[in-house]
């Protein structure tokens, strides 16, 4: 199955900026980026097609966030910039290799495999 390894987690202060990877083994169809804050529900952050290369980003990182895809290297990627407070959580990749499931592309039922997680820390 697809194994998912995130890297590029840490602190910075509010209005910083941080790089997320997520080095993807085997064919995915579909990327996402979910965060968890401590006693929140997980949350989809953005989802990218692997093959279109089209996006989706929940409406509090829009216009902060970008994700993509580098297919040289086969991982995903999360820029994250003017970083605030409250987008301090456990960041998760997923990954999915099929194209139908009626479910929404910001919901982790839509995928079948993820990361371990990766902390960002954004101090006031």
């Amino acid at each position: 199955q697809v194994q998912l390894v995130e890297s590029g987690g840490g602190s910075v202060q509010a209005g910083g900026s941080l790089r997320l990877s997520c080095a993807a083994s085997g064919y995915t169809y579909i990327l996402g980026w979910f965060r968890q804050a401590p006693g929140k529900e997980r949350e989809g952050v953005a989802s990218i097609y692997t093959g279109s290369g089209n996006t989706v980003y929940a409406n509090s990182v829009k216009g902060r966030f970008t994700i993509s895809r580098d297919n040289a290297k086969n991982t995903v990627e999360l820029q994250m910039n003017s970083l605030k407070p409250d987008d301090t959580a456990v960041y998760y990749c997923a990954a999915d290799m099929r194209t139908y499931t009626g479910y929404d592309r910001l919901l982790s039922r839509r995928y079948n495999y993820w990361g371990q997680g990766t902390q960002v820390t954004v101090s006031s």
